[in-house]
């Protein structure tokens, strides 16, 4: 499976941004995309995961209600549509795609994209 993660940007606090996620390569039709983030000396954490089949997602508390996964099986893309940023938003954000984990853990997602850098300014 190969990512290409497309994107990011500079947005003052408040506005929206759109990452995308395309996806290439063979894979068995049910795995789980997941969208993290990384800041300057900061842990990688998850933002957000979609099962592919299903569309089931999964956000943790610091973007709920604010960032949404969605996919287009046509494409095939993973989109991350993230609304009222905030600066701690501010983060390189990367995609990554596992066979079948739903969970949380960076390690056991093995495919990744490129990293996108989203800046947001106060």
């Amino acid at each position: 499976v190969q990512l290409q993660a497309s994107g990011g940007g500079l947005v003052q606090a408040g506005g929206s941004l759109r990452l995308s996620c395309a996806v290439s390569g063979r894979s068995n039709g049910n795995y789980v995309m997941g969208w993290f983030r990384q800041a300057p000396g900061e842990e990688r954490e998850l933002v957000g995961r979609i099962r592919w089949s299903s569309g089931f997602t999964y956000y943790p508390g610091s973007v709920k209600g604010r960032f949404t996964l969605s996919r287009d099986t046509a494409k095939p893309v993973v989109y991350l549509q993230m609304n009222s940023l905030k600066p701690e938003d501010t983060a390189v954000y990367y995609c990554a795609a596992n066979e079948r984990y739903w969970g949380d853990r960076s390690g056991l997602y093995p495919y990744w994209g490129q990293g996108t850098l989203v800046t947001v300014s106060s």
